[in-house]
């Protein structure tokens, strides 16, 4: 007899404890049905009730990734601009140990989603919700005068994923190198060059005439 439906919610409770514990501990490339029923404590054939297959579950671990990251505990939000803007991104850096968990578990995702399209397709559409979510603060400093009138939000919202990103993985490679105070001094002067206007290049042998 298949579980009540108020039963089976539950067990998906209990199933998800245990691969948030099995990421945690081992990350992606240790995330098994095998392992996933040894936490639990029950067999393999039972958990595949619920995953019948690795991929099933690897895309249920994304999502539940995804929720954990949503509901993680927030700095507190400046109104608007740049500073509201460096909050969120100061909550990507890993600049505790619960963040630097939950990033470590992020980046030993990307082997899996670069090896299977769907899966590819899927992280592709969290990037563009991150930029989604920071674009209004950058929409939102252009109008305050704290970036030039020329910013391209989007494309600033782009360059500043790369950048919060690219500091996340030198932090976890490297934690004696960016320790929080580097972090954030490096967040900082990264949105600092942001105000600045960008200076256009004049070509090598350019004669510049003076304005009269």
């Amino acid at each position: 007899m298949p579980p009540a439906p108020g039963d089976r919610e539950a067990r998906r409770e209990d199933v998800s404890q245990a691969v948030w514990h099995v990421l945690a501990d081992k990350g992606f490339g240790g995330l098994t049905l095998r392992a996933v029923a040894a936490e639990m404590g029950v067999s393999t054939g039972m958990l595949m009730h619920y995953f019948p297959t690795k991929r099933a579950l690897i895309a249920h671990a994304l999502d539940l990734l995804e929720k954990r990251t949503a509901e993680r505990p927030r700095r507190e939000r400046p109104t608007e601009g740049l500073a509201a803007l460096r909050a969120v991104l100061l909550d990507i850096l890993p600049l505790t140990p619960d963040d630097t968990a939950r990033n470590r578990i992020w980046v030993s995702s990307w082997d899996l989603a670069l090896a299977d399209d769907a899966l590819g397709a899927d992280q592709a559409d969290r990037y563009s919700r991150l930029r989604a979510t920071i674009r209004p603060h950058l929409e939102a400093a252009r109008d305050r005068g704290e970036l030039p009138e020329t910013a391209d939000a989007d494309q600033l919202a782009a360059t500043a994923v790369a950048f919060t990103h690219g500091l996340v993985v030198q932090a976890l490679f490297d934690p004696g190198r960016f320790p929080e105070d580097i972090q954030t001094a490096m967040l900082d002067g990264f949105l600092a060059s942001l105000a600045r206007p960008v200076q256009q290049a004049v070509p090598e042998g350019t004669v510049l005439r003076s304005m009269r």
